[in-house]
């Protein structure tokens, strides 16, 4: 064989080896920056339902659009898009927290039972006790869900009913009254600068450092690589059982401090707090572009899905029709969110498998 045969034979031997390899850095790099495009265009949609919602309402009833009602939405808002935050790094990862609702009604009695308990009591103090009763109940839940291997939906719906039974029997047919709490307790959700509250800017700070640490930390991206595909998480080492721990622990941690905000919200507290809040707070997460089985959509998303269902409610209040229909939309904008959720995730994974091929050949 002459010299120059010799080289064609090697690069048609080298172009065969390059078409049977699969697809590089490159091409994982490309597919990650399509899936993170559409994350955003989904936000950004949310956003544009929101932004219309306000200019249609509005239009119709000019005082919703004034401070003081903007102010109450943001107020009436932060507890919610709390959960949310919580509650997205759970089903992110392929699970689910039903008891948020009734660690939130557990926490926000005991602590703020603490202030008539022990007067003079630092207000630090309570919100440490409400995140440590939060994380207690949420340790339980990982516990058995990763270490038992039970479906998260069986775990938490029966937590959901033992902490709630728990909180009537501490309750009983007491409450804690406005009267017993500290008048600076009262005024964390009411102070605010420009008509906007402090505590939904800290709540909007800590839902953006959330964010941060799921798209940019090793340990929050593999909870999407979790929900993805929890098998071949499994299979690249990903410590799995700790990862989806740590989300459950987290989820109850923030329900509980999320209980004393309720608290100082709402001040009167029995034992029907937080009542049904779980459905409403993943009604919120689904249609903040979360995909309800796990593996893609963010917290600020989740954030922005609670802002829309609480301005829902406010603007049938201001425009004086019933609060029945808020439920009604809500159901709606979860199905639409969920629809709307699959078609995407059928077309993206079609679209990657395109571009994957396409860069192999």
């Amino acid at each position: 064989m002459t010299e120059p045969e010799a080289g064609g034979t090697q690069s048609m031997s080298a172009t065969v080896t390059a078409r049977r390899e699969p697809p590089g850095p490159q091409a994982k790099v490309s597919s990650r920056r399509l899936t993170e495009r559409v994350f955003r265009i989904r936000e950004s949609g949310i956003i544009v339902v929101l932004a219309m919602f306000v200019g249609v309402t509005a239009a119709i009833q000019p005082r919703f659009a004034g401070s003081q009602e903007i102010g109450f939405i943001l107020a009436n808002s932060t507890v919610f898009a709390l959960l949310a935050l919580g509650e997205t790094m759970v089903v992110i990862s392929r699970n689910v927290d039903l008891s948020i609702g009734s660690v939130l009604g557990l926490s926000a009695y005991l602590s703020a039972s603490m202030f008539g308990a022990h007067h003079g009591i630092p207000i630090p103090v309570v919100f440490l006790a409400g995140l440590g009763i939060g994380l207690a109940c949420g340790v339980a839940n990982g516990l058995m869900v990763s270490l038992g291997k039970v479906p998260s939906l069986v775990v938490t719906l029966a937590t959901l009913y033992i902490i709630r039974g728990i909180d009537i029997l501490i309750v009983g047919g007491n409450e804690v009254v406005a009267q017993t709490l500290p008048n600076a307790f009262i005024q964390i959700p009411k102070a605010n600068v420009l008509g906007i509250p402090y505590l939904a800017i800290a709540v909007a700070a800590v839902i953006g450092t959330g964010a941060y640490y799921l798209r940019s930390f090793r340990s929050g991206r593999e909870l999407y690589a979790i929900g993805s595909n929890p098998e071949a998480a499994r299979l690249a080492g990903i410590p799995v059982g700790r990862r989806v721990f740590t989300a459950f622990a987290a989820s109850g941690a923030i329900a509980g401090v999320a209980g004393v905000l309720w608290a100082a919200q709402y001040q009167t507290i029995d034992s029907t707090a937080g009542t049904g809040y779980e459905l409403q707070v993943i009604a919120a997460v689904v249609v903040g572009g979360v995909a309800i089985f796990g593996g893609s959509g963010s917290a600020v998303g989740a954030a922005i899905g609670a802002l829309l269902l609480n301005t829902i409610n406010s603007a049938l209040y201001v425009l004086g029709i019933s609060p029945f229909w808020d439920q009604a939309i809500a159901g709606f904008l979860l199905l639409v969110a969920i629809a709307i959720d699959r078609l995407i995730s059928v077309r993206l994974a079609a679209a990657l498998r395109r571009r994957s091929s396409g860069v192999g050949t």
